[in-house]
């Protein structure tokens, strides 16, 4: 019997392989993510660094029972000279999509984010076309904070975005 609990864990050696699909693989990057040819040698060399967690920002690994999923990330954002904030996503393989494990996910990262860092603001990106990711947000209790005009560009024209935000008082109230 499997766990299906969500569950994130650093990375391990192992699952570079899988990390490095999503660089390969316009199929398991999926429609929203996949940028074009990128160098899979990167997360090997980051793992070794650093183990892909280090104060500007990290990627945990997503996976119920033995069964990994993709990952989630963040990364800092200098909003001032003394100020930052994460802006975090996901990443699932096709196998892990539309069952609620992306959503479970985000909602662990931002506790984690909370509980392990002193910023008050996290906040995520994901093109208007991404309805699925819209709505996984909105469940991790992301709040919509507007449109950011032509800002990825991907399949041969820039994109709109819609920024998302959770403050720490939100979680509270």
């Amino acid at each position: 019997m499997s766990d299906d609990r969500v569950m994130l864990r650093p990375v391990v050696e192992d699952d570079l392989p899988l990390l490095e699909r999503f660089l390969t693989d316009p199929e398991a990057a999926g429609p929203f993510q996949w940028l074009g040819w990128s160098d899979p040698g990167r997360w090997r060399r980051r793992w070794v660094q650093d183990g892909l967690l280090n104060e500007d920002g990290g990627q945990l690994m997503v996976v119920t029972g033995a069964d990994r999923h993709g990952f989630v990330a963040w990364r800092k954002v200098v909003t001032s000279r003394t100020s930052y904030c994460w802006n975090i996503g996901a990443q699932l393989l096709p196998s892990g999509r539309g069952r609620g494990v992306g959503t479970q996910a985000q909602r662990l990262l931002v506790r984690h984010l909370f509980a392990h860092t002193p910023v008050v603001r996290l906040e995520a990106d994901t093109e208007t076309g991404n309805i699925a990711e819209q709505r996984a947000l909105e469940k991790s209790g992301f709040i919509r904070e507007g449109v950011l005009r032509s800002t990825v560009f991907r399949d041969g024209r820039w994109r709109d975005v819609v920024r998302y935000s959770v403050l720490r008082d939100d979680l509270s109230s």
